[in-house]
């Protein structure tokens, strides 16, 4: 089975789900139609998984370690 370290904090997990709900309300609501608003729910799609599953790609291409479990 693959598994990946998480290597996001839950604050900033947290912080990706909220925006990634804010950003698909906005995409559907703000946003006109078409390609743009595609462009807005895939990208708060991106950011909700990336707070569920706690790994980032881009942030471990960039070098982030990670996070230690601090539960005992």
């Amino acid at each position: 089975m693959f598994f990946l370290q998480r290597n996001l904090p839950a604050w900033e997990r947290a912080l990706r789900l909220g925006g990634g709900l804010v950003l698909a309300f906005a995409s559907v609501l703000w946003l006109p139609g078409g390609w743009l608003a595609w462009a807005g729910l895939a990208s708060a799609l991106t950011m909700g998984l990336t707070g569920i599953a706690g790994f980032c790609p881009a942030c471990a291409l960039a070098g982030r370690r990670p996070v230690r479990n601090t539960q005992s």
